[in-house]
């Protein structure tokens, strides 16, 4: 049985590694040279490898954004630019960013991307209800070891958040749900989640007072009952997530956690993953 507290360690600590395209500023640069907007460059990049996603099919696989935000970046991205020429931009943002940290200069980047590389390769075997995984798991690999790695643990985290969406369905929490109780836990300031994600004032208000009808809010707490449904939905995710860390036998997981967390901290204490208001 794979180890799934080591299966999560890999992957949260190797986040910071894709995560950090989402507030680079090498990445709005290149958007905005392609004619997109902050917005539009988030939701055309992240759904390019659909093609010229729809707002609809945006809505639905990355869901927790407001509809309206989606609205206001797409279609009309696709007026400007087209989905081959933003994922080359991303793509080359990637590596722009990541060399300006030094990311690449780090000795285990070839052990880090091969270990990566096969668990990644391991749950293209099961794109089976996950979409947003299963088209960038489409997409052709890098050839620079950097842009490998990134691309690696931007498939182990699409794979884990497909699996994330089932679970909130399952447990008959909307996106707008998982926010509030996202930014209850204390994990990460609620300003942030508003700002970002776009949801008007007096909905966000409605949809707290609903989770404390439920008994999973307290004022603008959990109660141990909102405790605990996130617990099982975060255990549930990682469960659902295991079967692409099978590739690795347990030492081999163990030693890509241990450099999951080189990775990670070398992009936080570059600078390159800045949550701002």
């Amino acid at each position: 049985m794979t180890d799934v507290r080591l299966a999560r360690q890999s992957w949260r600590r190797l986040e910071p590694l894709h995560g950090m395209i989402y507030f680079v500023p090498e990445a709005a640069e290149r958007y905005a040279a392609l004619g997109l907007k902050p917005h539009a460059g988030y939701f055309a990049s992240r759904a390019a490898a659909f093609g010229t996603a729809s707002p609809e099919l945006v809505i639905a696989t990355f869901y927790n954004f407001c509809p309206t935000l989606v609205r206001r970046a797409l279609p009309a991205a696709w007026d400007v630019t087209t989905p081959r020429k933003v994922i080359e931009a991303r793509l080359d943002a990637v590596g722009a960013a990541l060399r300006r940290g030094g990311i690449h200069e780090i000795a285990v980047l070839a052990e880090t991307t091969a270990l990566a590389r096969r668990a990644a390769e391991k749950a293209g075997e099961h794109p089976q209800g996950r979409p947003l995984f299963a088209a960038h798991a489409a997409l052709p690999w890098p050839d620079d070891p950097l842009l490998e790695l990134w691309h690696a643990q931007t498939l182990l985290r699409e794979f884990r958040g497909d699996a994330h969406v089932a679970t909130l369905l399952s447990e008959g929490v909307g996106g707008l749900d998982a926010l509030i109780l996202h930014g209850a836990s204390g994990q990460i300031p609620t300003v942030f989640l508003k700002i970002s994600r776009g949801w008007p004032e007096e909905e966000w208000a409605a949809a707290e007072e609903g989770l404390r009808e439920r008994g999973l809010l307290d004022g603008e707490e959990l109660t141990e009952a909102g405790r605990a449904l996130r617990q099982r939905i975060e255990d549930r995710t990682d469960e659902l997530a295991l079967s692409a860390y099978a590739a690795l036998s347990d030492d081999e997981l163990a030693r890509l956690a241990e450099l999951a967390r080189i990775f990670g901290r070398a992009v936080v204490d570059a600078g390159l993953l800045t949550f701002s208001a």
